[in-house]
């Protein structure tokens, strides 16, 4: 199949007809979330109203949270590059979000609880990415025996250090969207409750292979987990495409699922459309799920396993997070009050409470989480500006590749 002529797959004609008798009749899938079952900690705090359900105000408490601006300078796989094409975390919530959103709309599931999932779950992440995050797991758990997750970090971002009263959906459908890695199909799991949820929080926090088993509670979380792998899986390879020296990188191959993004994310959506309609479950094809799987073995040999990618990455960005880490929690020990970690984190974290529930963070958070929760917080160029600032005078190996250059 040539590149150059992409097959855009359609829903057969006769789901399309099935699809539009129910629109017609305002069928909604039996199986969808409920607002009026939305669950909070605090029930008494953010009550639904018919201009504000409760999913919606889940959306809104996300997007005016104290650090969903920060996703605009968090990078995706590419880092250290002056190049706007490149996807950054901002983008990448909002592609899985319309990804979802299509397709939970075309199943009649809660479109707001779809939204409100894909926005969150990425609020954890660290500056430079998956490298990032492994770094600083490696940090943390040789420090405490404890992990760091970003989808965990997600939750507790607004859970715990920001008391959101997010609805437990939510929170749920942000920590179970980096679980149930290589299934063909998600089929919801029963919701337990506040008290069920946050043991299995803890459990990832102590089980690094936790995570990997999760599985959400409604088929809307199902819906954005599958959504970040097609959201990213396209976006990545056209990113890579984009780098001016990416010679490195050979033409990728069409699977049949397509080599573009675009094509990509099209023929995957119909295929997940196709297969789940009217059923308690979010599901490929053997064709597609092959595909997919395929494209993301392709992805990790060409790009997430890049040794030129991962040397840089070892050498140069890991000793930084280790001396970053080592110095912010000197600092915090000291009791040093006009040290960065103070005035730029803890400070920031009281400030931006508002009027939820007032915490004592620093009395209920151990030295080493307050520094774990202000480097996931950074974004890259804060990141480097930081570890400047503390470290004047040091080369740190890194620069960014220009807009410009011979």
């Amino acid at each position: 199949m040539s590149r150059n002529v992409p097959t855009y797959r359609r829903l057969s004609d006769s789901l399309q007809a099935q699809i539009r008798a129910d629109q017609q009749q305002n069928r909604l899938s039996p199986w969808r979330a409920l607002d009026d079952e939305a669950l909070r900690r605090n029930p008494a705090r953010d009550i639904a109203n018919l201009h504000r359900p409760a999913f919606t105000r889940d959306v809104e408490k996300i997007i005016h949270s104290a650090y969903y601006n920060r996703y605009s300078d968090k990078t995706q796989v590419f880092s250290l590059y002056k190049n706007d094409d490149l996807t950054r975390r901002a983008l990448h919530v909002q592609l899985v979000s319309r990804a979802a959103r299509t397709i939970g709309k075309t199943l009649g599931l809660n479109l707001d609880l779809i939204e409100a999932i894909a926005l969150g779950h990425d609020m954890g992440h660290t500056p430079f990415g998956h490298a990032g995050e492994r770094f600083l797991n490696e940090i943390f758990h040789a420090n405490t025996g404890r992990y760091f997750q970003h989808n965990v970090q997600s939750v507790r971002f607004l859970d715990e250090v920001f008391n959101y009263n997010l609805s437990l959906q939510t929170l749920d459908g942000i920590l179970c969207h980096n679980g149930e890695f290589g299934l063909r199909a998600y089929k919801p799991a029963p919701l337990q409750g506040f008290a069920s949820f946050d043991c299995l929080v803890e459990e990832c926090k102590t089980d690094i292979d936790r995570t990997d088993h999760l599985i959400a509670s409604t088929l809307e979380a199902c819906v954005v987990r599958i959504c970040d792998m097609i959201a990213y899986v396209g976006k990545d390879r056209q990113d890579a495409e984009r780098i001016t020296d990416a010679a490195l990188l050979p033409e990728y191959s069409d699977r049949g699922i397509g080599a573009s993004n675009a094509v990509i994310i099209n023929n995957l959506t119909v295929d997940i459309i196709e297969q789940s309609y009217g059923t308690d479950k979010i599901q490929l094809s053997l064709e597609g799920w092959s595909e997919l799987e395929d494209i993301k073995r392709e992805n990790y040999l060409l790009l997430y396993d890049n040794p030129d990618i991962n040397r840089f990455n070892e050498q140069r960005i890991r000793p930084l997070f280790v001396a970053l880490y080592e110095r912010l929690l000197a600092d915090l020990k000291r009791g040093d009050e006009s040290s960065i970690i103070w005035k730029h984190h803890i400070r920031f974290i009281e400030q931006h409470q508002g009027y939820y529930e007032h915490h004592n963070y620093l009395e209920k958070t151990t030295p080493d989480q307050v520094v774990t929760d202000f480097i996931a917080s950074m974004t890259d160029d804060y990141f480097i500006d930081l570890y400047n600032y503390l470290f004047p005078g040091e080369d740190t190996g890194l620069s960014y590749v220009p807009y410009f250059k011979d």
